[in-house]
């Protein structure tokens, strides 16, 4: 280091961290390895010019928020603790879910954690309990209903003014997701601050490689792989007093026009990796897929799945919900001048050798939450407390839609392109769902099932498959 230059200018300009690290904009420590020398790259990108969250362990004091929370099974009564445990002067003050044991649940352990009291009147049930939950009065909504009902709430939430933080995935469908990519232009033009759950974003170790990469670390980006193999989540087994419908949500995990399969659902947080750290979008995907052992619903439980992105390079997806089946979570991504993996969050050279890693020992001494769940409420919270927008939903519809893409050329052994999915009528939601009913006229309307119908999922092969069991 030249005498006369501060440690944040040399380490503003330099490319790669050296071996005491670096303290990113964002919050994120980071160091590298021991490498006796750096080698000169060209930014991909030029410092300021993208996104870098700050990821400090709380967000900073300011006017108190009131929340509501739509969905009240694992994610959402997760979402609602990490939104408390993320800030002072928040609380929550309403509730919703299609079932009200769901819901109780969820209040019961706001009482029992947090000592927070969810008026009676502040209880909703049934399919229309997520307006009943935004017209009351909150200043944020947090959903993580089942999937499919998530574009529609965000919809509504916008009109109504609500800063939105929406759990992954946001849209299943075309129809889905350009109801997404239209509210979130509604939402920028409000400055409404939205945030979605891919918590990779608020992850230290990838926003540190992110940064890394944009530095020119790997040079330019010429192809990957991302996985998520493991073993089959959770079911439910159907109670015979519930109609088809309740079944469905409740077993929601499994059935296609809920959850968009897999691919859509789980596999999306790789996705959204590649299309985060490239800024490029697939323009055609490739693929296929089976159904093997899966118990219950209606969808697949592997993919393997070709993306050429527009630029014309490719990356390969593969995911699978199988047990007893080799397991691996992570990203891989390949450049002209070296190489990145999330397995460790280390760069490599063309010739193998480790140049950068992620100092994870830096980050538990430097900061105490290190929880991404969290620290996306964090986030979102400093964002709404300081008048600064943001609006993630149009990046994540993006990676989204990518899964969406490998998803139907699996169903129907076409290749897919983007244009083609992106102006589809592919509509996943059944027409016989009326989201202004209660959950009681639902079900007296729908009885043992007989006129509630699954929607036919492939439209653009020209055989529809939707009602078979894949």
């Amino acid at each position: 280091m030249k005498k006369g230059v501060d440690r944040r200018s040399f380490l503003k300009s330099s490319a790669l961290a050296g071996a005491l690290g670096a303290i990113g904009t964002g919050g994120v420590a980071t160091l590298a390895s021991c490498s006796s020398s750096t080698p000169k790259v060209q930014p991909l990108k030029e410092s300021g010019s993208y996104y870098l969250p700050n990821l400090v362990d709380k967000s900073a004091d300011g006017k108190p928020l009131r929340a509501g929370i739509i969905g009240c099974g694992g994610r959402g009564s997760g979402a609602a603790f990490n939104f408390l445990n993320a800030a002072d002067n928040v609380t929550i003050v309403a509730l919703g879910d299609t079932y009200a044991d769901r819901l109780e649940s969820l209040a019961e352990n706001l009482k029992k954690e947090k000592n927070i009291d969810i008026a009676a009147d502040k209880k909703f049930v049934g399919l229309d309990a997520y307006q009943k939950v935004i017209d009351s009065d909150v200043d944020v909504i947090i959903t993580a209903t089942p999937p499919n009902f998530r574009a529609e709430i965000f919809k509504y939430a916008v009109e109504k003014g609500k800063h939105c933080f929406l759990e992954k995935p946001i849209c299943v469908d075309p129809v889905s997701y350009r109801t997404i990519v239209a509210t979130a232009k509604q939402a920028e033009a409000k400055g409404l601050c939205v945030v979605t759950g891919t918590q990779r974003h608020h992850k230290r170790d990838y926003v540190a490689s992110y940064e890394q990469i944009m530095n020119g670390a790997i040079g330019e980006i010429t192809g990957g792989t991302v996985y998520w193999c493991g073993g089959m989540l959770w079911y439910k087994d159907r109670n015979p007093q519930w109609s088809d419908l309740e079944w469905m949500i409740r077993d929601w995990v499994n059935w296609g026009w809920l959850s968009g399969d897999h691919i859509v659902e789980q596999h999306v947080h790789n996705l959204d990796v590649f299309t985060w750290f490239s800024g490029l979008k697939p323009k055609s995907a490739l693929g296929f897929g089976s159904r093997q052992r899966r118990v219950t619903g209606n969808q697949f439980d592997n993919f393997s799945v070709d993306f050429e992105m527009e630029n014309g390079i490719h990356i390969h997806s593969t995911c699978r919900q199988i047990n007893g089946t080799e397991g691996g979570v992570w990203e891989f991504i390949q450049g002209t001048k070296g190489s990145w993996t999330s397995d460790g969050h280390i760069i490599k050279d063309l010739k193998g050798n480790e140049i950068w890693k992620f100092d994870y020992e830096a980050e538990k001494t430097k900061f105490k939450q290190t929880d991404p769940y969290t620290l996306e409420h964090v986030n979102w919270i400093n964002h709404i407390r300081a008048g600064k927008p943001i609006e993630q939903a149009s990046e994540t519809a993006v990676a989204n839609m990518a899964a969406i893409m490998g998803r139907e050329s699996a169903y129907s052994g076409k290749k897919v392109t983007w244009d083609e999915m992106t102006a589809s009528p592919l509509d996943l939601m059944p027409k016989d769902i009326d989201m202004t009913k209660s959950m009681a006229a639902a079900k007296e309307g729908y009885g043992a099932g007989k006129e509630f119908k699954l929607p036919e999922f492939i439209h653009i092969a020209g055989t529809p498959q939707g009602n078979q069991t894949r």
